[in-house]
C-alpha cells in the first residue's frame, strides 16, 4: 500500500476517535447479532481483530468471527461493528483497504508456519485465537509500517467496549451495553446525572465561578 493510502487511513481512524469523544454516533437498539447477517469479509476481517483485542464469546451458534476464547462480552458484541459502519465516521469506504492490510498479513503469517488456511473465509478468520493473538501482537512491534494504524483502531475498538463511546452513555447504561454492564458501569441519578461520593483526587472540586456560562465556558 503507497504511503498516501496509510496516511488517509490513519487521518480518517483519528477523525473517527475525535467523533467518539465529541458524542455518540449509533443508537444501542442497533444490535450487533442482527448486523452480524450481513457483514461482509473485510467486517469480518475487523471485527475478528476487535475480538482478538477484547475476547468475548460466541454471539450466536456458527460464529468464526468471535473465537468465544472467552466467557461474557468482548468489543463486538458491545457494538465494534456500530463503530467500523457507522455513516458518520466515514470510515466504511476504508474498510477493505484496512482489512486487506491485516489479511495480507494474516496469510504471510500462516505460510510462514503451515497453516492452512480455508478460502470461505477472509484469511485472519481462518485462523485460530492464539494465532490470532500472536498475529496481532507482532503489529504492534516497534518499526512496523502499519503500526499506528493498528493502535488507533484499536482505541476505537477500546471505546467501543470500555465507554460505550458510539452511545450516548445514560442510554447505553439504561439497555445494557455488554461493555459497560461487564465493568459494573454505575448508573446514573434520577435526572440522568452521573454524582460520586468519593472524590478521585481525594478531596472535592473547587466550587463553581459565579460567571461560568451555561456551557461551562469558565468566567
Amino acid at each position: 500500500m503507497p504511503t498516501s493510502g496509510r496516511r488517509t487511513i490513519l487521518q480518517a481512524l483519528t477523525a473517527a476517535v475525535a467523533t467518539l469523544a465529541a458524542g455518540r454516533i449509533a443508537d444501542p437498539a442497533m444490535t450487533s447479532a442482527a448486523a452480524a447477517m450481513t457483514e461482509s469479509r473485510p467486517v469480518q476481517t475487523l471485527l475478528a481483530f476487535a475480538d482478538t483485542l477484547i475476547p468475548g464469546q460466541h454471539r450466536f451458534p456458527g460464529d468464526v468471527v468471535v473465537a468465544d476464547a472467552v466467557t461474557g462480552p468482548g468489543a463486538v458484541q458491545a457494538g465494534a461493528i456500530d463503530i467500523l459502519t457507522s455513516p458518520h465516521l466515514a470510515l466504511e469506504p476504508l474498510l477493505p483497504s484496512i482489512a486487506s492490510l491485516l489479511d495480507a498479513r494474516a496469510v504471510a503469517y500462516a505460510t510462514a508456519r503451515l497453516i492452512w488456511l480455508t478460502p470461505f473465509r477472509p484469511p485472519f478468520v481462518g485462523l485460530a485465537f492464539s494465532h490470532r493473538t500472536a498475529l496481532v501482537e507482532s503489529l504492534f512491534n516497534p518499526g512496523d509500517v502499519d503500526r499506528p494504524v493498528w493502535q488507533v483502531l484499536s482505541l476505537l475498538m477500546g471505546l467501543a467496549f470500555d465507554t460505550a463511546g458510539q452511545y450516548d452513555t445514560q442510554q447505553a447504561v439504561t439497555q445494557t451495553h455488554p461493555g459497560l454492564a461487564w465493568l459494573g458501569f454505575p448508573e446514573p441519578d434520577a435526572d440522568g446525572l452521573w454524582r460520586f461520593v468519593d472524590f478521585s483526587y481525594g478531596r472535592p472540586l473547587a466550587a463553581l465561578h459565579p460567571a461560568t456560562s451555561p456551557s461551562g465556558s469558565p468566567a
